[in-house]
């Protein structure tokens, strides 16, 4: 009797634990003077950081992994308005009373109670500093002089958590704005065709601005074996994640 209640304990246990492990994505730490930086690769243009109990939230989209075990947020950023980085309906999801949201001014446009950056502009959450800087296209173009992401719509940002930088690019090609940051602990750097880039052009931009971790996110099919034989010989760790 006694071995036919354990089971019965057992098995209901396993029934109403949920499956955290299956949805969960992978993630990294970052050690920072303010704590920990817990980086959740969620996929594709989809990242959340976690500081202590502080969550944010950078280009949420359902599409690209699941949200079901993971917490609201206390900022989201949006760096663009495309539908692969700006789902309205999850960011609604996400958010509670005191969440703040900052974006490029075409993705206020669809949520009206978001802050509007553009690049130079800095903005503080909490401790967080976040500066938006540019986030464009000069080679990759719809059609002769229609660059996939013009200069001056989108943002990438930089976040300085405690005495660390934080570089999300958003999508982008190596622009001389990117090459010439300066400071960049960790830098997040989209690479796939024909949107944003080669990983011959990360590995230039990455050259530049040398950031000690690089992790190439928004890949895709790409070969990122590329990028890490691009980059041996450099100060730069290159961390591949679930990213595509």
């Amino acid at each position: 009797m006694k071995v036919i209640r354990l089971l019965t304990t057992i098995i209901f246990a396993a029934m109403t634990v949920p499956n955290f492990s299956q949805n969960q994505p992978e993630t990294d730490r970052i050690s920072t003077s303010a704590g920990d930086v817990e980086i959740f690769f969620i996929g594709h243009g989809s990242l959340m950081f976690k500081i202590v109990d502080y969550v944010i939230h950078i280009d949420p989209v359902r599409s690209f992994g699941s949200y079901e075990n993971l917490p609201k947020a206390d900022l989201i950023l949006i760096t663009h308005e495309h539908n692969d980085h700006l789902d309205t309906t999850l960011i609604e999801r996400l958010k509670k009373p005191s969440t703040q949201m900052f974006s490029n001014g075409a993705s206020a446009a669809f949520v009206p109670w978001a802050q509007v950056m553009k690049p130079g502009d800095v903005k503080s959450a909490g401790t967080i500093m976040i500066e938006a800087v540019y986030a464009y296209n000069i080679v990759h173009e719809r059609s002769k002089g229609n660059p996939f992401h013009p200069r001056g719509v989108g943002n990438g940002y930089i976040l300085t958590i405690g005495d660390k930088r934080f570089y999300v690019a958003g999508d982008t090609e190596n622009t001389p704005e990117m090459k010439a940051l300066k400071g960049i602990d960790v830098a997040f750097l989209p690479m796939n065709l024909p949107y944003t880039m080669t990983p011959e052009m990360v590995a230039d931009a990455a050259r530049a601005f040398n950031p000690a971790i690089l992790y190439p996110y928004h890949f895709g099919d790409t070969d990122t074996q590329k990028l890490v034989d691009l980059m041996k010989g450099t100060n730069t760790e290159v961390r591949i994640r679930d990213m595509k």
